[in-house]
């Protein structure tokens, strides 16, 4: 009897050892330290109401970032198909002028970080990817005008000696159905301005277009949607990211350009890596959630990171008037004074 209890001890042991072999090792989060000292580690800046009160860019440069995206809007009527921008401070903010464009960009250059010029239209009546024309004349006034808004643009930043042009941002049914139109608009921008030049199109767009041969960098606003989960681990992030990260890796080589994240970026709240817009929409329903917005940072960062085919990126966003502001952005994207801004500074320096 002592005999078989022997050996069904032993049998319970091997089967026991043999099980654990098959349970996945646990989920690895260190962080890659200075995995992205090469890369462009940009950040998006919110333009001013006024002129500075301090320099944004000495905070953003104590954490690695070296690029910074500079936006100014143009205010946008669909109904008139027309482009409202002032240069004056009249309409706008004064950040989104000249004047405020050429401060930042000085004080950029100064803290030695380059810049995007990244002119976008905004308007009051719901997303510019959904603008919609009936006939081509409308569509041929709109064109017109934006010829106008992105020219005055193209001009200062050749002025102002930036180091990335985008001449559009999710102008999603302009941009897939009159590549024409684009590819006319990127050539005559070329005339006046001569640096590396890119469009930024949504998550969901950039396929779609078709004049990638004709930019610099394939630009995208990856605002991708991963897992539901309130605080999903970095490592399931990346697991879910390898479709998207394979057809942008696909994308690349096929058009010979290197992909470049114009915008991308979580909120700190519970579910901020899942239907981002949404929880946009929603976010007072969402739970204060730092830890997710830190994770889906460094998940994006390192899985990436480490790619010849993969420029770097603009987070959004940091605000320029933070410290005076009364308004609570614990809910929102930006990092600053937030653990994402700890993995920033680690990866990027």
């Amino acid at each position: 009897m002592r005999y078989y209890l022997y050996l069904f001890s032993i049998l319970f042991i091997i089967l026991t050892f043999s099980n654990c072999e098959t349970i996945a090792p646990p989920c690895e989060t260190a962080i890659q330290n200075a995995l992205l000292k090469d890369k462009i580690c940009g950040m998006s800046l919110v333009a001013p109401r006024d002129p500075f009160v301090q320099d944004p860019m000495v905070d953003m440069s104590a954490l690695g970032i070296n690029w910074v995206a500079l936006i100014p809007f143009g205010f946008f009527d669909q109904d008139s198909a027309s482009i409202v921008f002032d240069t004056t401070g009249a309409v706008g903010w004064w950040g989104e002028t000249k004047a405020g464009i050429t401060a930042s960009n000085n004080l950029a250059v100064a803290e030695g970080v380059k810049t995007m010029l990244k002119p976008q239209l905004w308007s009051w009546k719901g997303w510019i990817g959904d603008m919609e024309y009936s006939t081509q004349q409308e569509w041929d006034d709109f064109h017109a005008d934006y010829i106008n808004f992105i020219f005055y643009w193209a001009r200062i930043a050749e002025d102002l000696d930036v180091d990335i042009f985008c001449i559009g941002t999710e102008i999603k049914k302009s941009a897939i159905n009159h590549p024409i139109y684009w590819r006319n608009l990127i050539d005559s921008v070329r005339q006046v301005y001569s640096g590396p030049i890119t469009y930024a199109p949504n998550w969901d767009e950039y396929e779609q277009i078709t004049f990638w041969d004709r930019l610099d960098y394939i630009g995208v606003d990856a605002y991708f949607s991963l897992l539901p989960d309130a605080t999903p681990r970095v490592c399931d992030l990346k697991t879910a990211w390898e479709p998207t990260f394979e057809h942008l890796k696909t994308f690349s080589k096929h058009w010979n350009r290197p992909v470049l994240f114009t915008e991308w970026g979580y909120l700190s709240l519970d579910g901020c890596a899942y239907q981002t817009w949404e929880l946009e929409k929603n976010r007072s329903r969402a739970s204060i959630n730092e830890q997710a917005q830190a994770n889906a940072a460094q998940a994006l960062l390192e899985l990436f990171g480490k790619e010849d085919w993969w420029a770097g990126g603009f987070q959004w966003k940091w605000y320029s008037d933070l410290a005076t502001s009364t308004q609570d952005r614990s809910d929102d994207y930006t990092p600053q004074g937030k653990i994402t801004a700890d993995v920033l500074k680690a990866l990027y320096e």
